[in-house]
């Protein structure tokens, strides 16, 4: 019939109800960690594509070559004009590329900060 355990009924309700918040603020933490990373390696993996795009000189009425460089300006945290030498391909070069690595400092750091403050080693 039915288990029989030294608990009370009411004891018995009250521990299948119980929720391991820890566990559960750990794994949203990670989580939240885990999308703010992906997110910034994506942003630095776009502005590497439109170095790549301008150096090769890539087919400027290509779709994807248009989609990566809409998204390339937006995504250069201001440092897009920083160098400016007169070879095009140089200035892209060095001004998309100093903005790709910080998209990944701010992925690394960004994601560490993230876990310390929710209290999630690793």
């Amino acid at each position: 019939m039915g288990e029989h355990t030294d608990k009370p009924a009411a004891e018995q309700t009250t521990a299948k109800r119980d929720v391991d918040w820890g566990e559960i603020k750990d794994r949203f933490v990670g989580l939240l960690a885990g999308v703010v990373r992906w997110v910034c390696l994506i942003f630095a993996l776009i502005l590497v594509l439109h170095v790549v795009f301008v150096v090769a000189e890539a087919n400027p009425a290509n779709g994807v070559v248009q989609f990566v460089d809409g998204w390339a300006d937006r995504l250069t945290l201001g440092v897009g004009d920083l160098f400016t030498p007169g070879d095009a391909k140089l200035r892209t070069l060095i001004n998309y590329g100093i903005a790709a690595v910080l998209w990944l400092i701010i992925s690394n750091v960004g994601s560490k900060i993230i876990r310390r403050v929710g209290g999630v080693r690793g």
